[in-house]
């Protein structure tokens, strides 16, 4: 059977839900306290593995509207968790009773499962329709949840552990973890506290271990340098109870690397979470002969970026192999963004509490923002293994570079080679920090903005003595033969104030001029534009650099021909100037070097 959708109603800050569709791999993003948790809980509780209680209790009802729903509970208990499953082939072939491979299933806070069915005899015996069902039910996947809290404690009392395990519902998900690498060593709790033959017993732990670390290496790229140990101890009195008596099992990660051994608890806690999550998910393939559903609540969260980003992995390659997949998050780096259409979004809503869509434009800005610098990293990856960059100060300067390229090109001249990926990063003091983030990919890395020289000296350390230096040193481009110039410096000054007029048309105390700006002690026609804007209080003091250049992008067409001819010839001279420093070839593929094409540029 597999989950095709399923519903939360009435359970913590849920409401409804609403009708949540369900993929091999589905991702809950949303921000904390929206609500990922109750319904991953909920949804647990329906087929809960591993002997885990699947009762919902009374005080899960949304306090709300507690007191009302009290008095009706026993005569009247509310559904709490929906799910519909669609039936495989051999499934549907063994229950030919129903009209439809689509069965669905609902729970309530009586804890009675009721199903809705469509049988090809409209009203089949009870006693057929009872076998039916009770099938369905043995046929169920069960739901496996893992949370940050279900990770293996580094020691345990053997005793302790052993009373809680008579007394099962007193059983956490610490327990079932150590409970499970006990079961993959085949070794029983009672051996461990007897001690019966301590050096057998630490063999086939530590063999389990390796066992399940050689499998997590295969996905765990931040330290290949650990492993777990184990050892039998009498406890320390003076330790809290329960660890004050009887025997102690300790469980340490030793660090090859600085040879050094700390509890299992204490250190490297990504490393340990993924440890005992494989541990608890080896045991359960091995248990279980239904297929399971796996809830992960925030998985990762304590690992690395890149850590997360192989645990990603692992879900795909590993887990989604075999099973379906529901996990929670709200790290963009947790975000699958080749399969955007399995993302839903989770919001708690003052009005209705929390409700569950895969609909992006319809939530708020900060629950979708996981998924906007999801994308946002994804963009700078692509641009940071680009072989040929050209820095540029600001989007502007890319806008203007495109629309000279035009008239350059239009003109019979030659554009900014498509080969080059243009980057704005600001102001010049982030220039060597973007460049310590570039790698040895990088064939041609090139800064066309003014840069303090001091700076130009420690940018080119950077590249030379980088753990992966460039192929060729930070090539230096003047806007204009003096180092003092913008882009906007290759227009016509006349051109480029008709543009600021335009696009501040209304808000000008009077059309800017040329004369307006000529008490300046720049030559820079932005900044004495700026230093005009200050002087005369336009728009608050504050020039918007980018305006002219948007409103030159958004009329380019109409504005193409008042580019004159010596501001062709500058923006001519600078271009050849920046496609000089790329190696000698061909631009690119056929489509490259296509007139049509453009440098790529990050706005």
């Amino acid at each position: 059977m597999e989950l095709v959708r399923a519903r939360v109603t009435n359970y913590k800050s849920i409401d409804d839900s609403g009708w949540v569709s369900i993929d091999g791999i589905t991702c809950l993003v949303g921000k904390n306290e929206s609500g990922k948790t109750a319904f991953l809980q909920a949804l647990r509780k329906l087929n809960p593995a591993s002997g885990a209680s699947g009762d919902f209790s009374l005080r899960d009802y949304p306090r709300k509207g507690y007191s009302r729903y009290r008095r009706v509970h026993a005569e009247r208990p509310a559904k709490v968790v929906s799910a519909e499953f669609a039936l495989s082939d051999d499934e549907a072939a063994e229950l030919p009773l129903l009209a439809s491979r689509r069965v669905v299933v609902h729970k309530d806070y009586a804890n009675h499962l009721t199903w809705d069915l469509k049988f090809n005899d409209p009203s089949p015996s009870e006693r057929a329709a009872g076998q039916v069902r009770e099938r369905l039910c043995a046929m169920m996947p069960q739901f496996v949840y893992f949370d940050d809290y279900s990770v293996m404690r580094g020691r345990i009392s053997v005793e302790g552990l052993l009373e809680r395990k008579r007394r099962a519902e007193e059983l956490d998900d610490a327990d079932h973890v150590f409970l499970a690498l006990l079961s993959v060593a085949g070794i029983e709790v009672e051996n461990l506290r007897m001690q019966t033959n301590y050096e057998h017993l630490k063999a086939e732990l530590e063999s389990a271990a390796i066992g399940i670390s050689d499998e997590l290496f295969e996905f765990w790229k931040q330290n290949k340098q650990l492993r777990v140990e184990f050892d039998l101890s009498l406890a320390n009195p003076a330790d809290p109870p329960p660890l004050n008596s009887g025997t102690i099992l300790h469980t340490r990660i030793w660090n090859e690397r600085h040879r050094v051994s700390v509890p299992f608890d204490e250190r490297s806690r990504g490393f340990v979470w993924f440890f005992s999550f494989l541990t608890y998910f080896s045991n359960l393939e091995e248990e279980m002969t239904n297929s399971l559903v796996l809830l992960l609540d925030e998985p990762g969260t304590n690992l690395h970026a890149m850590g997360q980003t192989d645990f990603l992995r692992f879900i795909e390659e590993r887990l989604a192999a075999k099973h379906q997949v529901v996990y929670s998050t709200h790290s963009p780096f947790m975000v699958n963004l080749r399969s955007l259409s399995s993302v839903r979004l989770v919001e708690d809503l003052d009005s209705t509490g929390t409700v569950i869509s895969d609909d992006v434009l319809g939530n708020n800005s900060e629950t979708v923002f996981p998924l906007q610098v999801a994308l946002g990293h994804q963009m700078a990856q692509s641009l940071f293994l680009a072989p040929h960059v050209l820095m540029v100060s600001s989007p502007t300067d890319a806008i203007y570079l495109q629309v000279l390229g035009d008239a350059v090109a239009e003109a019979g001249g030659q554009r900014i080679d498509p080969r080059w990926t243009i980057i704005p990063v600001g102001a010049p003091e982030n220039v060597p920090t973007f460049v310590s983030l570039l790698g040895e990919n990088h064939l041609t890395v090139a800064v066309m903005m003014d840069v303090a020289p001091n700076r130009r000296m420690r940018v080119e350390a950077q590249a030379r003595e980088g753990k992966a230096p460039m192929a060729d040193p930070v090539r230096w481009v003047d806007v204009t033969r003096s180092r003092d110039g913008d882009v906007e410096d290759l227009l016509d000054p006349e051109f480029y104030l008709g543009l600021v007029n335009r696009s501040y048309a209304g808000e000008l105390h009077a059309e800017l001029t040329r004369p307006a700006i000529a008490d300046s002690a720049t030559s820079r026609i932005v900044k004495r534009v700026a230093a005009y804007f200050a002087k005369e209080d336009v728009d608050g003091g504050q020039f918007e650099r980018g305006r002219p250049a948007g409103y030159l992008l958004g009329k380019h067409a109409d504005l193409a021909r008042e580019i004159d001819e010596r501001t062709i010839e500058r923006a001519s001279a600078l271009f050849e100037r920046v496609n000089s420093l790329l190696p000698p070839g061909a631009a690119g593929s056929a489509a490259e070097r296509a007139e049509v094409r453009r440098p790529r540029a990050v706005a």
